[in-house]
């Protein structure tokens, strides 16, 4: 377990509900998949690396929504640069399986988690 925070600290994390409508497999990296991410007008589109391309396609995330942190300091990834991170479920062990969080058609595109 991680050491407790205040709910002051978990306050400054933003996520959002974004909408992938773009993913792609870069050349460069092995294990990333490239994301275009909208968020709706207020924030709107994004770029987000993941290093799920061991499990999971390009199909898997294409036009469905995910839960992201969205004000997460850009990050350097090979020559590209992730703007954020998208929540999913450890599965446990080193070389395990990510779980995916799907959200349904009520969670609006750039709607705040709470």
């Amino acid at each position: 377990m991680s050491p407790i925070i205040q709910f002051n600290d978990f306050l400054k994390v933003e996520m959002r509900v974004g909408q992938v409508i773009a993913v792609q497999a870069p050349e460069w990296s092995e294990k990333l998949l490239e994301f275009q991410v909208d968020f709706g007008p207020e924030i709107g589109q994004r770029t987000i690396f993941s290093g799920v391309k061991k499990w999971y396609s390009e199909a898997d995330f294409l036009d469905k929504k995910f839960p992201f942190v969205v004000n997460l300091a850009e990050r350097k990834m090979g020559p590209g640069v992730s703007q954020g991170m998208m929540m999913m479920v450890d599965a446990g062990g080193n070389d395990a399986k990510p779980v995916l969080i799907t959200l349904d058609e009520q969670a609006g595109v750039g709607a705040v988690l709470c």
